[in-house]
């Protein structure tokens, strides 16, 4: 590569390993059509990269962090989670029920504990098989 342009960026990225890539990065988004922010002079996508990290035309950490995004197959969102009387509102929607404008009224069964030991206790325990 183009040793000059290397020694001019080992000032803005210290790891080789990093600049190289950086500006493999670029040199991809480039050819992908990315407008470039220097004169061409006949350079192929690799070294123009290099000399706008050396030029100073684009900062390595917003590189570093388009790369990374790049590379993220899922991105996470930070979204407030939905009330949930609107996902109840939803679901009645999506099942065909016409929704009012006034929230309904969440209730639940009331259980005594007697009920619910008589309900235990009438319960059969399954059968044991020859699988176990």
């Amino acid at each position: 590569m183009a040793r000059v342009t290397v020694e001019d960026c080992i000032d803005k990225v210290e790891n080789r390993f990093e600049l190289v890539l950086l500006a493999s990065h670029r040199a991809r988004l480039i050819s992908q059509g990315a407008s470039i922010t220097i004169d061409r002079d006949n350079d192929k996508n690799p070294v123009v990269a290099l000399r706008e990290i050396a030029d100073e035309m684009l900062s390595p950490d917003d590189l570093k962090e388009d790369l990374i995004h790049s590379l993220q197959k899922h991105v996470e969102v930070d979204e407030p989670e939905p009330d949930p009387a609107s996902l109840i509102a939803t679901a009645a929607t999506a099942d065909g029920e016409e929704q009012d404008d006034a929230p309904e009224t969440v209730t639940f069964d009331q259980m005594s504990e007697e009920e619910l030991l008589a309900g235990i206790e009438g319960l059969v325990p399954p059968e044991k098989s020859d699988d176990y």
